[in-house]
C-alpha cells in the first residue's frame, strides 16, 4: 500500500499559518473522500481539513493547539491503491514581510519562538522574534506594539521604530525575555483572576460569588483587534434618520414573488449594501486605508458585514467588488455569508481584504448605535431599528403628520482623514438613496 503525505492547505493569500483545533479522525481510523481529518483555526476564521483520498489514517504529525505552517504536513494517510498517488502541490504561504538572515545562535531564541507561537494572539515572523530576544523584549510587550504590515502584523520595521523611539520598559520587567515569559505563565497558573493567553481556555473560577470566566480565542482577537483600533483612530460619530418607508413598502410588495422565483429570502441588508456602494462611488475618500501618512485609496469596494455567531462572538464576512453586483447578486452573497457564517464553514479569504463595513443593530431591536472602526478601514456605518413614527410631511397642501416607517444610520470614522464635512456627508447621501428608493422598481 501507498502512503500519502497530508499537507495543510493554503487558506488565503495573508494565511501563513493556523493552529490544530481538533484531530476528528485518530491512528487507525478509516477515511473516506471528503471525510473531515481535523479541524483547524486562523486568526480570522475556523475551518476542516477534508481528506482528498480514501484510506487509513496512521499517523498525526501535530498534536491539538500547536500552530502549523501552510504547506506543512501533518499527516499519513495509508491508500488502498499502491499505484503512486500524485503529488498535490500547495502554493507557499504569502510572505508576511522581507527575509533576512536569522541569527540562530542566540540564546533564549527557540525559547521566545515556542512560546510566542504557543501563547501570542499576534503572528509574529523569526525575524521579529530573533530582534525581540536581542533588546531584552518580552511577548506581552510586543504584544503591544502596534503593526502596520497585512492584518495589523508587527513588522521589522515597526519593532525597529519601537525601539529606537525609546521602548517602554514595564516596571520590574525581567532582563531575560524567556524569563519573564515563563513568570508570567507561573503568575497566571497562580492568581485565577489574572487574564492572559497563557490561561487555560474556558477555565471557571469561582472568587466569593462571582464567576470568572476565560475567553475563548476569538473572543481575545476580538478584544486585541477592538483595542488596537480605538488606539489608533481618533473616532468620531455623526447621525441621520431616514425615511424608509417607499423602501419597506417595495420590500413587502416583492418578497414573496422573489422567494419563490430566486429560492432566497431578500432581507434589508443587501439594499442598504447598495446603497452605500453608490454612496461610496460618490464619495470615494470613504474607501481608503492608512499607512503612517500615507493615504491609501482603495480601487475596489468590498464591503464588510457584521455578523454575530451563535457563540456570542462576531465575525466580518466580506462581499468582494460589492458594486458590481445588482441586488439578486448581493441578496444571495449575504444570504450565502451570513448562512456559512453562522455554520463556521466561511474560509479565511472571505474574511479579508474589506475596504468598508456594514453592521446591523436593528437586528438586536437597538435604534442606534457607535461602532468601532475595523481596522486599516476608515469607516463603518450602523444601520438602526426600522421604527413607525409619526413624521411631519411637506405636501402641496401644506405640512401634515403621518405614519412613517424611520430608522437612523450612525457613521463612525477616523478622524486623522476624514473630516466631519465628509463623514456627515456620506451618511446623509447613504439615507438620501434609501429615502429615494422607487416602489415600482422591478427585480
Amino acid at each position: 500500500m501507498a502512503q500519502y503525505e497530508l499537507l495543510l492547505p493554503k487558506m488565503g493569500e495573508s494565511v501563513a499559518e493556523a493552529t490544530i483545533i481538533k484531530w476528528t479522525k485518530q491512528p487507525g481510523d478509516r477515511i473516506e473522500l471528503d471525510d473531515t481529518i481535523l479541524e483547524i483555526a486562523t486568526d480570522k476564521v475556523d475551518s476542516e481539513v477534508p481528506s482528498p483520498i480514501v484510506g487509513k489514517l496512521i499517523k498525526q504529525l501535530f498534536n491539538e493547539n500547536d500552530v502549523v505552517q501552510v504547506g506543512a504536513v501533518i499527516a499519513i494517510i495509508e491508500t488502498d491503491v499502491a499505484a503512486e498517488i500524485p503529488v498535490v502541490e500547495v502554493a507557499a504561504p504569502a510572505a508576511i514581510e522581507e527575509v533576512e538572515p536569522i541569527v540562530d545562535n542566540i540564546p533564549g531564541t527557540e525559547q521566545l519562538m515556542e512560546t510566542a507561537s504557543r501563547d501570542s494572539i499576534r503572528f509574529y515572523s523569526p525575524l521579529v522574534k530573533n530582534i525581540a530576544v536581542q533588546e531584552g523584549i518580552s511577548l506581552q510587550e510586543l504584544d503591544q506594539i502596534q503593526g502596520t504590515g497585512a492584518e495589523g502584523r508587527l513588522t521589522k520595521d515597526d519593532l525597529l521604530a519601537y525601539i529606537q523611539g525609546g521602548r517602554k520598559e514595564s516596571v520590574g520587567q525581567a532582563a531575560n525575555p524567556v524569563s519573564s515569559l515563563k513568570s508570567e505563565k507561573t503568575a497566571a497558573c497562580l492568581t485565577p483572576s489574572t487574564t492572559t493567553s497563557a490561561a487555560v481556555p474556558g477555565a471557571k473560577n469561582m472568587a466569593g460569588s462571582d464567576e470568572i470566566l476565560e475567553m475563548d480565542r476569538m473572543r481575545k482577537l476580538i478584544a486585541d483587534h477592538m483595542v488596537m483600533s480605538v488606539q489608533t483612530s481618533p473616532h468620531v460619530t455623526s447621525f441621520v434618520e431616514a425615511d424608509v418607508t417607499n423602501m419597506v413598502m417595495w420590500r413587502e410588495k416583492v418578497k414573496r414573488n422573489f422567494e419563490k422565483r430566486e429560492n432566497e429570502k431578500i432581507t434589508f441588508t443587501p439594499i442598504f449594501i447598495e446603497a452605500v456602494t453608490k454612496a461610496i462611488k460618490d464619495f470615494p475618500m470613504i474607501n481608503v486605508s492608512v499607512n503612517g501618512t500615507q493615504i491609501i485609496k482603495k480601487k475596489d469596494i468590498n464591503i464588510g458585514m457584521a455578523a454575530a455567531l451563535p457563540s456570542g462572538n462576531l465575525i466580518v464576512p466580506v462581499i468582494k467588488n460589492a458594486d458590481q453586483l445588482n441586488l439578486v447578486g448581493l441578496t444571495k452573497a449575504v444570504n450565502d455569508l451570513a448562512g456559512r457564517a453562522r455554520n463556521s464553514k466561511l474560509k479565511p479569504d472571505e474574511t479579508q481584504n474589506g475596504t468598508f463595513t456594514l453592521t446591523n443593530v436593528g437586528s438586536f431591536g437597538n435604534v442606534m448605535g457607535t461602532p468601532i472602526i475595523n481596522q486599516p478601514q476608515v469607516a463603518i456605518l450602523a444601520v438602526g431599528a426600522i421604527k413607525k413614527k409619526p413624521a411631519v410631511l411637506e405636501t402641496e397642501f401644506g405640512d401634515v403628520i403621518a405614519i412613517r416607517h424611520m430608522m437612523f444610520l450612525s457613521l463612525s470614522y477616523d478622524h486623522r482623514v476624514v473630516d466631519g464635512a465628509l463623514g456627515g456627508s456620506f451618511v446623509r447621501r447613504v439615507a438620501d438613496y434609501l429615502e429615494n428608493w422607487d416602489v415600482n422598481r422591478e427585480m
